[in-house]
């Protein structure tokens, strides 16, 4: 049986509604300020503490890269 627009659709939706506990924060950028972008976010919030890491990305027809971090809110 094929699904139907609509169920395509919120099991979409529901993938975005995390509830594991960290924060996202998605950025599109040029390649090079990308780097410096991730490189900073994992300074500022180091994986030891945070559990940061880059969750996923992706190259744009247009070069740019789109990149999603995840942190915990805070480090314990």
């Amino acid at each position: 049986m094929g699904l139907r627009p609509r169920d395509i659709a919120s099991r979409m939706a529901a993938r975005r509604q995390r509830s594991d506990g960290y924060v996202r924060d998605t950025f599109t950028l040029p390649r090079e300020e990308a780097r410096a972008r991730a490189r900073d976010y994992l300074t500022r919030y180091p994986k030891a503490g945070y559990m940061s890491a880059v969750e996923s990305w992706r190259e744009l027809p247009d070069g740019a890269i789109e990149f999603t971090m995840r942190r915990l809110p805070s480090a314990d």
